[in-house]
């Protein structure tokens, strides 16, 4: 893998325009790991423990 440095020196020898592309790479490579896990699932998870994270839901599903 390449050194934060190295790769600092190599962006800096391109033309802007290239530039832009890497940063778009990078906002498009942070937006495919959010993408993975939906926002909704996120927001809901805190308030749907309430009612999954007991003991009857675990005896519930301990056979899957």
């Amino acid at each position: 893998m390449l050194a934060i440095n190295q790769l600092k020196k190599e962006i800096a020898t391109l033309p802007a325009e290239q530039i832009q592309e890497i940063a778009d790479f990078i906002g498009s490579l942070k937006m495919q790991k959010t993408r993975e896990i939906p926002e909704t699932v996120l927001l809901s998870e805190k308030a749907l423990a309430k009612d999954w994270d007991t003991p009857e839901e675990d005896a519930a599903w301990a056979d899957l």
